[in-house]
């Protein structure tokens, strides 16, 4: 089937973050009279991430508050983790809203080196929106970095109100790109979120691994039409 729509997911795809959260979270953290090694912080804020269910708010409510509650939570179990304490509440509240303001800059992030290429390719015959497990400090990201200008949309979930590999994620992109399954495919590097999220859903999906498989394989499978390397849907 021809492909209409292309779908990217955003971090981890498109950009990532300027250094290791590790480092960003004990260099903030330092200000605050607070020492925990860059390392820790980082092996802690892993083993958070996995554990953490995503946000999950009812059809047709979006978060409240941008999932910002949820991030802080994130961030108080990172430290908790690393120091064995909790951190007191109004220190947590400090160092939580500067490192939220931090990974709202668009100078935090940076951009892959095969995004620009491979979008100003793939943008000329076919409709590109982001898919994104973020809430809305991405626009801003995006924006400075010069990239909302080759999206149609920017879905994310904090505005749906679900994560993916949450059905309604792909749903939405599906009704904003107007499309059926079979004409869309999904770009992204998390197994879990977006490979096995989008196959339930019918939608190919092509997983980032770089170096191996970057941005600039997928535009070659896609002007070629060599779909061999595309995760098919599982339905």
């Amino acid at each position: 089937m021809p492909l209409q729509a292309l779908f990217f997911d955003a971090a981890g795809t498109l950009i990532r973050p300027v250094e290791p959260v590790g480092m960003t979270y004990a260099r903030l953290a330092a200000g605050h009279g607070i020492r925990a090694q860059p390392d820790a912080l980082m092996q802690a804020f892993r083993a958070a991430w996995k554990i953490t269910p995503a946000p999950l708010h009812p059809p047709g409510q979006p978060s409240a508050d941008d999932d910002r509650c949820w991030w802080q939570n994130l961030v108080a179990d990172v430290f908790a983790r690393v120091l064995g304490t909790p951190l007191p509440g109004d220190t947590l509240d400090d160092l939580f809203t500067e490192l939220y303001q931090h990974y709202a800059q668009s100078q935090a992030w940076t951009v892959f080196d095969d995004v620009l290429p491979a979008l100003n390719d793939l943008a000329r015959d076919h409709r590109l929106l982001v898919l994104s497990n973020f809430d809305r400090r991405v626009r801003h990201i995006l924006a400075g970095h010069d990239l909302l200008r080759f999206f149609e949309h920017i879905i994310i979930s904090s505005e749906v109100g679900a994560a993916k590999p949450h059905a309604r994620m792909f749903q939405a992109a599906l009704a904003a790109a107007g499309c059926a399954p079979e004409h869309c495919l999904h770009i992204g590097d998390d197994e879990i979120c977006d490979v096995e999220g989008a196959q339930r859903c019918g939608v190919q999906v092509f997983h980032v691994e770089r170096t191996e498989n970057g941005l600039d394989t997928l535009v070659q499978k896609v002007r070629s039409r060599a779909y061999s390397g595309l995760r098919i849907p599982r339905l």
